[in-house]
């Protein structure tokens, strides 16, 4: 440990705590992953500071920020830490882990308890992700679930990992499945940044020496970009191919964006993105189907004449190993299914 109360990213391990002293909207940007936001200046109150210190003084900015970070130290003691033991061991961070980290830190200390700020705050935590991001991912064994869209690939990472599988879902962290009907009904994507923190804490928690599950996906999830490290490892790793029934894809797809064919009007607003791929005639029939609430006709058409051809043109192209990539073939996708799919799997992979 470092002297004078000061640590580094590489001993994020060693506290009870992270506390981010950042306002909320800086948190909900970006944060280490695990730590709790007791902002000592609301987004509001930093705002003022920043405005008083460029139109009037630092010292007049410097005399109101002091006041108010005072003031949000003592109320999170109070609501917060009061209960803690005298040896809980907090690491508290800001921007650069200057003023606002020392301020709390230096309380703390006071106090009694062994805190320590972030050497560099959180912007040495950003550097420390892209530096391991860059390198980290290339350490790892991958084999690339592929399959047609609709072949439940998601949804058998889950079953892998139930069976006891090293499991990345790139989909989970990104909150989004994808393609261009991807986005969650309510849960909005994180951050480019966040979702790059997210990423290397699970990354960090893989073995190297065990194969890791990952769905092929393309360089974008939704409006997040997969990380060039990972995505160019995934597509030299290993594939195994998903070959599921018409069938079930489409009975899996119904079931899996339910909360599409409950609000027929936003689906109506998605399929018009696909008016630069898909002619006005083909749009208009889709439409229909949906007015119609003929759910299988309009999932099958949309895998036949956008999801299908997209799928061929991609994996050969992307993924090195797709051509040699042992098949699995199912007409069942429910969770039964799916769990018979991935012991399937892994009895190969042993």
């Amino acid at each position: 440990m470092k002297t004078q109360g000061v640590a580094n990213v590489t001993q994020l391990g060693e506290f009870d705590e992270i506390i981010d002293v950042r306002s909320p909207a800086e948190f909900a940007d970006d944060h280490i992953p695990g730590a709790v936001n007791c902002p000592v200046l609301s987004d509001a109150e930093r705002a003022r500071v920043g405005t008083l210190y460029k139109q009037d003084s630092p010292f007049a900015a410097k005399k109101l920020g002091a006041a108010l970070v005072a003031r949000h130290i003592a109320e999170h003691i109070e609501r917060r830490f009061l209960e803690r033991p005298r040896e809980w061991r907090p690491l508290v961070y800001c921007w650069r882990g200057g003023k606002r980290s020392g301020a709390m830190g230096h309380v703390l200390r006071q106090i009694g308890w062994p805190a320590c700020t972030l050497e560099g705050g959180y912007k040495s935590w950003r550097r420390h992700v892209v530096a391991e991001l860059a390198e980290l991912p290339r350490r790892l064994a991958f084999r690339v679930v592929t399959g047609a869209t609709g072949s439940g690939k998601s949804r058998l990472l889950e079953a892998l990992s139930a069976q006891g599988a090293q499991v990345l879902d790139l989909e989970a962290l990104a909150a989004h499945k994808g393609s261009v009907l991807g986005g969650l009904p309510d849960e909005a994507q994180p951050s480019q940044k966040m979702f790059e923190s997210r990423l290397l804490a699970v990354l960090r928690g893989l073995t190297f020496s065990r194969p890791v599950f990952v769905e092929a996906e393309s360089r974008r999830i939704g409006r997040l970009q997969v990380p060039d490290a990972l995505l160019e490892t995934m597509r030299a790793s290993p594939c195994l191919r998903i070959e599921a029934s018409d069938a079930a894809r489409v009975a899996f797809l119904i079931g899996d964006y339910d909360y599409f064919l409950a609000d027929p009007a936003n689906l109506k607003g998605k399929l018009d993105c696909l008016r630069e791929l898909q002619s006005g005639e083909t749009l208009a029939h889709w439409q229909a189907l949906i007015d119609a609430r003929d759910w299988p006709a309009l999932v099958a058409e949309l895998l036949e004449k956008h999801y299908d051809p997209l799928y061929r043109r991609s994996q050969g192209r992307n993924y090195v190993h797709f051509a040699e990539a042992p098949r699995f073939a199912s007409d069942d996708l429910s969770p039964a299914g799916l769990k018979n799919l991935a012991s399937a799997i892994l009895a190969t992979s042993a």
